[in-house]
């Protein structure tokens, strides 16, 4: 194990020395927080495969694999297919309206403040989304080091809050591409060969699974949709996700970088799936499909081998909470804080202040990531009030004229408080849980906006002018 061990622990190395290089270009807050807006078509495709494909596409996906065969892609083709469809409909009107949070957005389109209640459910999204992949991180150093799982977690997630605070956008889109590299040569061409040569390939594996580990469809239909729902639609209005569209050099770069993203993730899906297909095969009797990653790569692989593959394992973990990271920060010091302390003027381009909410909300996250287990249950928890909450007044608003601020607020407010009692009543992973927060918020938009006064016409030329690149003016806050 020891040269296993030395390649995690140069790569962690590395992972901090790209947050003090980070540190010296992170003086503003555009820096800070969106890379000043200056990433190219490869480094943008990158951060946002890093990004998107974190501890549930890879130790999910392969748990997923594992236990339903070749339909436990599905939940990485949801990511990869809203990542194709944010890229080629809105990525273009994201890029251009050069604001750094969803609830900018939402400010501009319907006038007046949202922020407030907009801001709570994206920041509670962009938090337990943080948790999933540090919680993640357990079954990577538990192979390793034999670590338990809260002493992991420290590990890990004090890591990623330590690059994170020092150079934000920067030094987080640097470790991107670096973990992007690492993941695809880890996953892809090491782990995903491996795997199925050790099971003897296909026909080995048809030998040894049920027929249903290679039907598309054997995880369920009721499943494949909810995926589709919370996942496809969540990524269209994820602050986490909009964070990467602002650092886009140009709308061109946004459009195109992103569905070139969206086709790796596609390819990601499969790895995944018949990764844990080639483990069940070999090793049938597993207590949990999340030990199935872990088992593949610890049982599987040649020293050296393996010590690249668990980093690349923990690149997918560092790169998405990483961004939820910085991404719930933003919402925090950008669309809460300062509302609730009337201190708006104030943080327009307060470096310090961002890099605080960093440091306090990456530790809450730890603690957090601590107490819950599971890594789907936390990333449905976090997909379900964004989706449930969010994904209709966004969407509304880029689509529908006549969708007014009182119509959002109702949307917003409604749509959030019927998730929260669907999951305590339903529960946390119930399949219902989205559908009923979604048909809640579409009534309730459309309802108060048609029996309310329209958008002033001034805001919506505002709008107009801003998603068409004509107003070149950057929201500070």
């Amino acid at each position: 194990m020891a040269l296993d061990n030395a390649v995690i622990v140069a790569y962690l190395v590395g992972m901090v020395a790209m947050g003090w290089w980070g540190m010296r270009r992170a003086t503003t807050k555009s820096e800070y927080l969106v890379a000043g807006r200056r990433l190219g078509g490869p480094m943008y495709s990158g951060t946002m495969s890093a990004i998107v494909l974190g501890g549930a596409s890879t130790v999910g996906g392969v748990g997923l694999g594992y236990k339903f065969g070749i339909s436990g892609a599905w939940l990485v083709l949801a990511i990869g297919l809203g990542i194709l469809l944010l890229s080629a409909a809105y990525a273009r009107r994201i890029q251009r309206l050069k604001v750094y949070t969803v609830s900018d957005m939402l400010d501009i389109r319907y006038g007046g403040s949202s922020a407030s209640v907009s801001g709570v459910v994206m920041w509670g999204y962009a938090l337990m989304l943080t948790v999933t992949s540090l919680g993640a991180s357990s079954t990577i150093f538990k192979v390793l080091f034999g670590f338990d799982r809260w002493s992991s977690i420290l590990l890990a997630g004090g890591i990623v809050v330590l690059y994170s605070v020092l150079g934000g956008m920067w030094s987080i889109s640097m470790t991107d591409i670096v973990q992007f590299i690492v993941k695809t040569v880890g996953i892809l061409f090491l782990l995903l060969p491996f795997a199925l040569i050790k099971a003897g390939g296909f026909e080995g594996m048809r030998e040894r699974l049920d027929a249903s580990f290679f039907d598309f469809t054997a995880i369920g239909g009721d499943t494949i949709v909810t995926y589709l729902v919370i996942y496809t639609l969540g990524l269209l209005i994820g602050q986490d996700i909009w964070q990467r569209v602002f650092t886009a050099r140009s709308s061109n770069v946004a459009t195109w970088g992103g569905i070139t993203s969206g086709l790796y993730c596609v390819i990601y899906a499969f790895a995944g799936a018949l990764i844990g297909m080639a483990t069940k095969a070999l090793y049938p009797d597993l207590p949990s499909r999340d030990d199935a990653f872990a088992t593949a790569v610890e049982n599987l692989l040649p020293m050296g081998v393996r010590g690249l593959v668990l980093a690349a394992a923990l690149a997918a973990l560092m790169s998405t909470s990483s961004g939820a990271l910085i991404a719930s920060s933003t919402v925090a010091a950008n669309d809460i804080w300062p509302r609730l302390t009337k201190r708006i003027s104030d943080m327009k381009e307060d470096v310090h202040a961002n890099r605080i909410f960093t440091l306090v909300l990456g530790i809450v996250a730890i603690v957090l990531a601590i107490l819950i287990e599971g890594v789907i249950a936390a990333l449905t928890v976090a997909y379900n009030l964004l989706v449930g909450g969010l994904l209709v007044t966004i969407v509304g608003g880029l689509i529908w004229k006549r969708g007014n601020r009182q119509g959002a607020l109702a949307s917003m407010i409604t749509g959030a408080i019927t998730v929260v009692i669907v999951m305590i009543t339903a529960g946390l992973e119930a399949n219902e849980v989205v559908y009923y927060g979604l048909g809640v918020s579409l009534v309730s938009y459309v309802v108060v906006s048609l029996l309310t006064p329209p958008t002033d016409k001034a805001v919506l030329e505002h709008w107009n002018r801003r998603v068409n690149g004509e107003d070149k003016e950057e929201v500070p806050t």
